[in-house]
């Protein structure tokens, strides 16, 4: 049996409702039906929110529009609200005081006034009103280089590395990043199909750690910062090969190469917008390139060719090197491609550091130390190609068991990562830094390998 009181609650507003409605001139409304009640809901006792626009006012879907003073319920409140077919006509202008209007978003734990403007991070951010009630802060939508999801994940669960926050990278976007911190096209097919070269040793012979700076202190080139400016693919080239001239030449021609050279003066090159590694070495195969004190890196495309192409150093405004017999630029070989984990490292230790190209993700720009591998947590359809310098390998142990890893050079500065280095999963092509592995023969003259005698000193 339904609740007597119930009954007796409805019956008093129904002849309430009735009361009211009785001086009026008859009118179904039916225009005005809505939804109101039935689009927002009904609601206990006086909630001024729980109201919808009409003609002009507003009408209530709460238990306090049925008053007797004033009557201001939406039409479809006795029908839906109630269960009862009744048109409620519309109401007169409301008396109720209007809703305090909201001047204010609260963002962050501070309070911004509405149309200010603010930057979090690489975002610009505005307070944006959106009716009498509703104010909002809305950013734009870019990703950021820093996210404070990725450095809490990484540093959160156990990835084997950790995160941090770089304030050079603070405040940009991702985009931006990735086009300005990595700039290494993604090799052509052409370039993909190149063969490896056949390499003969005992694999079982290789040691478990090896570090080209460790081994050759003198000769392998220092951390560099390419700025801002996508130059990963000249600044890696130059540094292969100076590496390559010391330790072939042992310590004859001790040379740091000029980046530049090659960013300023590759014909057709996109200079800071990127570039490919195979025209790098074609031109230093074919040019040469000066060294870095007579031309000096900059980082920028606006930097004009300031050397001779082609011809010697003095004639490209260069000061040959005083404890050597050379007179011309910098010369390699043609580039030659490592076809695998073992002959990469057979490589390094005979020759010295290799070029890897990589395919860079989100995350790993906040990388700080450990052994990187890529979490998953980045935007799947931001990443870039990357030129590295492989300078060593080692092993690590750990819980799941011994964790292989390469020893990588980056070109982003001493404060980044493990003083300028970076250690990245060995031996299963991890962000696709063993498919594309390349090497080069710096052109040492041959009196000076004769005199160390390098040909017949690195085998295993």
């Amino acid at each position: 049996m339904k609740n007597p009181q119930l009954l007796w609650h409805s019956a008093l507003l129904l002849l309430g409702f009735l009361a009211v409605a009785s001086f009026q001139a008859y009118d179904d409304f039916s225009d005005l039906r809505g939804p109101y009640c039935s689009q927002i809901g009904c609601c206990r006792n006086r909630k001024d929110s729980c109201s919808k626009e009409i003609v002009g006012t507003l009408c209530y879907c709460d238990d306090f529009c049925n008053r007797t003073d004033v009557h201001d319920c939406c039409p479809d409140y006795w029908s839906h609200c109630w269960g009862l077919d009744i048109v409620t006509p519309p109401p007169p202008p409301t008396t109720r005081a209007p809703p305090e209007e909201i001047r204010s978003c609260t963002y962050r734990n501070q309070n911004y006034r509405v149309n200010a403007t603010i930057r979090d991070n690489c975002k610009r951010c505005q307070c944006i009103a959106s009716g009498i009630r509703k104010v909002e802060m809305m950013c734009d939508p870019d990703v950021c280089i820093i996210e404070e999801d990725i450095l809490y994940n990484v540093n959160a669960d156990e990835h084997g590395w950790t995160a941090s926050n770089y304030s050079k990278f603070w405040g940009e976007t991702l985009k931006r990043g990735i086009k300005y911190r990595l700039g290494t096209s993604q090799p052509q097919k052409d370039v993909m199909r190149m063969n490896a070269v056949k390499r003969y040793y005992d694999p079982e012979a290789l040691p478990r750690q090896f570090d080209s700076y460790t081994r050759w202190p003198r000769y392998i080139t220092e951390i560099q910062d390419q700025g801002w400016c996508g130059s990963s693919w000249a600044i890696s080239t130059a540094a292969v090969a100076s590496d390559r001239y010391g330790i072939i030449s042992k310590g004859k021609e001790e040379v740091q190469l000029s980046a530049q050279n090659i960013l300023s003066c590759l014909p057709r090159g996109q200079g800071c917008e990127g570039g490919r590694l195979d025209k790098a070495w074609t031109f230093v195969r074919k040019y040469g390139v000066v060294d870095e004190p007579c031309f000096p890196y900059t980082g920028q495309t606006t930097t004009a060719c300031t050397v001779r192409r082609a011809g010697p150093l003095r004639a490209a405004g260069c000061t040959p090197p005083k404890y050597s017999d050379r007179t011309e630029r910098y010369k390699v070989g043609p580039a030659y491609r490592l076809g695998n984990e073992t002959d990469i490292m057979f490589e390094i230790m005979r020759s010295g550091p290799v070029q890897a190209t990589m395919r860079v993700y989100h995350d790993f720009f906040s990388y700080k130390g450990g052994v990187y591998k890529h979490t998953g947590l980045s935007v799947p359809h931001l990443k870039g190609y990357h030129s590295v310098r492989i300078v060593g390998w080692g092993e690590k142990f750990t819980p799941r068991g011994i964790q292989k890893f390469w020893k990588v050079a980056n070109s982003w500065g001493y404060d980044w990562g493990e003083n300028g280095y970076f250690r990245i999963i060995r031996g299963t092509n991890e962000c696709d830094i063993e498919s594309f592995v390349l090497a080069v023969w710096s052109e040492v003259d041959r009196r000076i390998l004769t005199a160390s005698s390098y040909l017949n000193s690195n085998t295993i």
